[in-house]
Order: C-alpha cells, then structure tokens, then sequence
C-alpha cells in the first residue's frame, strides 16, 4: 500500500527525523511544505528548477527546528503551488494532492500537500505558509484548523521567501487540543485569555455565497455564546472587499517578482504558464498602483486596528465557496481566484493573525469560518478554537 495515497509528499526519497521522547511534542508526527528547509534535503519550492538553482540547505528552518526541538517527528516535505504563487492547489510540476473531505475538489494552495498530509491522517500538523491566503483557503476546503499568524511574530529563517511584507509561516491540524498543543510550542506561549466582544463582517458574509453563510450560521451562534455577549455587525472594509482585493493584488504580485527577478533572469527556469503570467503581471506594476497599494494598506491597517481592540474578535467566512473542482481551465479559475482573495487581503494588508475553524459543509465540502484578532493576540483565537469545539 503506498505511504503516500493522496499525493502529498515531494516525490523522491522522504525527509523524515525521528522525535525524541518526553518532550511537549513527542508522539506527534509533522510534515514541512517544501519552502521550509531541512538539512540535506533540497528545498524545492514547487519548482524543479528552482531546487537545481539553490544550494542544498545546511540548516533546519526555524520553524522546523522548533518542533524537532519540541519532540515532533518530520515525516516528509510536501508538495506547494509553484513558487507558492498559487490559491488552489494545483501543481504543474508534481501534481494536485487530493482532498480527502471533498476527493473530487481542489485542496486549496499553496500549502495544499501540507493540508492534504492533514486531511488524510498521514501526519498530525504539518508546516505551512501564508502571503495571500495559502493557510486559510486549504483550512477551509479540507476541513481543518489552520492559522495565520501576526505577521512578523514567528521567525522565518529558513523559509523561501515570496512577499516579505505578507510572508507568515502557519500550521494546520485536524483537532483543536493538537492546534492548541502545536501553538503553545510555536508561539511561546499558552492559549489566551477568550475575547469578550464578537463582530460580525456583513460585508464579507454579503459577499459569500448564500449557501456557505447560512451553513456558517450556526458556528457564528456558537461562537457568540462562548464569548458571551450579542455579536455586533460591522462592515469590514468600507472601501470595499474588492478594493482591498486590489491593493493586495497590486503590492504581493510586485514584491514577489522583486523575489524571483534574480532566479528568472540568471536560470530562465521552466514555468506553469499561470503563474509565468503572474510574475509579469507582477513586473508590469506601475509605481503610480503602487504607491496607491500601499496607502490602502495603511487604510486597511487602521481599520483593524479600530475594529479590533484587546479583547474583541471579527469573524467572517474564510473563503466565499467550498473547494472548487479538479482540472477546470485558466479562465474559469481566474474569477474564483479573485473572489477567495476578496475574503483573504485583509490578511496580507493588515498582518493581523488568523484562525480558520472547521465545522460546516455545502454540498458535502468543507467551507471554514475564520476568526481574526488583534496582532498579537494569536494565542486567544487558539482559544477560542479550542472551546469552539468543546462546545460543538
């Protein structure tokens, strides 16, 4: 039987480290998505020309020795979107990894082999990444827990960059007490306090597709009756979710080609013909969308901070459908990709942490509801997932 039924894993020989006993994360086992560097192992970023143009590390990343150091085990590296510049999943260079909950959609990218590795009980966390979504989209289509860090809150030595100004480095699970158990070792620090004050974003919901708000209403319910206080509904982005679509869309596609101009024009590796397309859109950036970008990032960044003081969450849904199918064309793909970043800007704009939460299906597909607090308050929405789930 093969070790590897859903296709998470980098093809080629396993990166696998044996835990050590009697430490916080011993007995648990984790897989690392293939930007993260592991000593020995290439680090293939989705890209086999990628892996040829790069040394071989010499040196864990940070995360990774983080859990090494915790006990865990590493049982492999898993497969990315190409250079991480993907929302769905899909690889070009070493296939789609299938999603268990939902085998005849997407995984969500670009930490779709992570989630999937997930999903299918192969491993109990594994590492991931998020610039624009690539946490929370795969932690809604497969059904699990997954976070985004505050931006800048975990160190990423190690990590192939994307878009410095949005890189985070996440993790999924499939169970709240082993997201909290991970978070306690990454963060540093316990679960936190539960908030006391719940916003509903209006908009996002608007935005969603019916069916995916109402089967999220009974987790919004529940979650108001942990915080213990009526919800209060905001408009999340005044500007408008689009608006701040295209700031992010104008800011992570610039940085990203700043990234991989170097490797593109020394090496002219091979390319997905999706995401070659995007490094030059990226390219072609003008300065004047720029620096309009970036006041909207800092429109963003007040907003948040306005709507989420301590104590107080928002929540919205994680992405505005279920999985997509398997194999659908680039122009059927291009219009889903814009509506999903339209719920995850926020993310790379403002850099505050976080969490999706499972818990509701369309159709029989997973669809997340995510909960985001004030920077830093990572290990209060840990909680909150916790007792979300408790109370289920």
């Amino acid at each position: 039987m093969s070790t590897d039924p859903v296709n998470a894993f980098v093809p080629g020989p396993r990166a696998r480290i044996p835990g050590k006993p009697g430490l916080p994360l011993s007995g648990l086992t984790f897989a690392a998505k293939d930007l993260f560097d592991v000593a020995g192992i290439p680090t293939g970023g989705g890209n086999h020309d990628w892996a040829r143009a790069n040394p071989v590390p010499e040196r864990h990343a940070w995360a990774v020795q983080r859990l090494l150091d915790a006990g865990a085990e590493l049982v492999g590296k898993t497969i990315t979107d190409e250079v991480s510049l993907g929302i769905l999943g899909e690889s070009a260079f070493d296939g789609t990894p299938l999603n268990s909950a939902a085998p005849e959609r997407v995984p969500g990218g670009s930490s779709s082999g992570s989630a999937a590795a997930v999903a299918a009980g192969l491993c109990d966390t594994a590492l991931g990444t998020d610039t624009g979504g690539s946490m929370r989209v795969p932690a809604s289509f497969c059904g699990l827990y997954g976070i985004r860090p505050t931006h800048g809150r975990l160190d990423l030595a190690g990590l192939m960059p994307q878009a410095p100004s949005s890189d985070t480095a996440g993790w999924f699970a499939r169970d709240a007490a082993t997201f909290a158990r991970v978070g306690k070792v990454m963060l540093g620090e316990e679960p936190g306090r539960l908030p006391t004050k719940l916003l509903i974003a209006v908009d996002a919901f608007g935005f969603a597709d019916p069916e995916v708000a109402a089967a999220l209403q009974p987790m919004v319910e529940r979650l108001a009756r942990i915080v213990g206080s009526p919800p209060r509904e905001e408009i999340m982005a005044p500007q408008g979710l689009s608006v701040w679509a295209r700031a992010q869309r104008s800011l992570q596609p610039a940085e990203a080609w700043q990234t991989f101009k170097p490797w593109i024009e020394q090496h002219n590796p091979r390319m997905a013909f999706s995401v070659a397309a995007g490094l030059i859109a990226g390219s072609q950036i003008p300065a004047s969308e720029r620096n309009w970008a970036a006041l909207m990032r800092e429109e963003a960044r007040a907003r948040l901070r306005y709507l989420l003081p301590a104590g107080t969450i928002l929540c919205l849904p994680t992405t505005p459908f279920p999985a997509p199918l398997r194999g659908l064309s680039l122009p059927e793909l291009q219009p889903l990709r814009d509506r999903i970043t339209c719920l995850c800007a926020q993310g790379g704009l403002a850099g505050h942490p976080q969490v999706s939460l499972p818990g509701a299906t369309v159709d029989g597909a997973p669809v997340g509801l995510s909960i985001i607090g004030a920077r830093d308050s990572d290990a209060s929405l840990i909680a909150v997932a916790k007792a979300m789930e408790n109370a289920a």
